[in-house]
């Protein structure tokens, strides 16, 4: 790890974190949004182990991450889609709470928090297996690679 790599990822950590603010917390023209605080957590939290431990553990890996562009137009999609879609819910979330267009009882809204903690690690696996079928076709020796390792990304698991 070096202090350049550590001070590139805190710095895009916190734009990331300031321009997601900005987007939820200005429509709603106020911070007092239990909601919008509960959604940033559960989007950083993960992304700050996930940043550390890369950081240690794979300086490499965080630093393509960090500076990562799609090549592949179906992932170049998805990323743009996937943006469209978060913009928009930010900004109507926002919105929802300054013009009070409804109210959710917490059961609700903990119920969507576990429908998005759920419905993350499909969407993951989903790029993962797009990403490995890429890497077969254009890697050499990859689809040989697979066979002899198992469980590439989780231990006994996946």
């Amino acid at each position: 790890m070096t202090i350049k790599l550590f001070i590139h990822a805190v710095a895009k950590m916190f734009f990331g974190m300031a321009l997601t603010g900005l987007m939820i917390f200005i429509p709603a023209g106020t911070l007092s949004f239990f909601n919008g605080w509960l959604f940033m957590g559960i989007l950083f939290v993960p992304m700050f182990f996930a940043g550390i431990v890369m950081m240690f553990k794979n300086p490499e890996l965080l630093k393509k991450r960090l500076n990562a562009k799609e090549k592949q137009s179906k992932q170049k999609l998805v990323v743009i889609l996937s943006g469209i879609m978060f913009l928009a819910g930010f900004i109507v979330a926002g919105l929802g709470v300054r013009f009070q267009w409804y109210s959710l009882p917490k059961g609700v809204v903990f119920g969507a928090v576990a429908v998005f903690l759920l419905a993350y690690p499909l969407i993951i696996s989903m790029r993962i297996k797009s990403e490995e079928e890429f890497l077969e076709k254009e890697l050499d020796g990859y689809r040989e690679y697979k066979q002899k390792v198992k469980y590439r990304l989780i231990p006994f698991v996946w």
